[in-house]
């Protein structure tokens, strides 16, 4: 069982920086590839990146390319989505999800067995 607990969304103007955490509970976070995804409500839950397992290996969003790094500390069992140069349409609810253990990195939610509850991040114009 692995449990996530989002953190650190908020109001920010357009042009503005955020880092959202994700802390997890139990003994394979390391083991685990993970990822970020957002949902507007009454929109399909979007994917915004990935990390693998040691965190060498990841991916974006095309639309969040070169704006947004993913980054984990496996030692603290959290991974970060450090945002920059936010814009408007990146107001949305977002997610951190943890894949199963052993497997690589993925961008359909099917793909990710657990959840985290969200933290909202508004985006002012």
């Amino acid at each position: 069982q692995v449990q996530l607990v989002e953190s650190g969304g908020r109001l920010v103007q357009a042009g503005g920086s955020l880092r959202l955490s994700c802390a997890a509970s139990g003994r394979t976070f390391s083991s685990r590839p993970l990822g970020w995804f957002r949902q507007v409500s009454g929109k399909e839950r979007e994917f915004v990146a990935a990390i693998s397992r040691n965190g060498p290996t990841t991916y974006y969003a095309d639309s969040v390319k070169g704006r947004f790094t993913i980054s984990r500390d496996n030692a603290k069992n959290t991974v970060y989505l450090q945002m920059n140069s936010l814009k408007p349409e990146d107001t949305a609810v977002y997610y951190c999800a943890a894949r199963p253990v052993g497997v690589g990195v993925a961008s359909r939610d099917y793909e990710y067995d657990y959840w985290g509850q969200g933290t909202q991040v508004t985006v002012s114009s």
